[in-house]
């Protein structure tokens, strides 16, 4: 299995991780998530979460399956 890779992104894959956690584990909305991460003074877009999700929903899964 490839390592997912987080080339580009600005914030750390441990913050990444998280949000898409929060939004699958929980069934957050992404404006929820949005608002969880702003209160650790993260400044993430639900959009960029959306993004985030779609990108590494999958591999994150996949990965948990192994």
């Amino acid at each position: 299995m490839q390592p997912i890779s987080y080339a580009r992104h600005q914030f750390p894959p441990t913050v990444i991780q998280h949000a898409v956690w929060l939004y699958l584990r929980f069934q957050f909305s992404l404006r929820d998530v949005e608002d969880l991460l702003a209160e650790r003074g993260l400044d993430v877009s639900y959009e960029t979460i959306r993004r985030w999700v779609t990108k590494f929903g999958t591999a994150y899964a996949k990965w948990l399956k192994v």
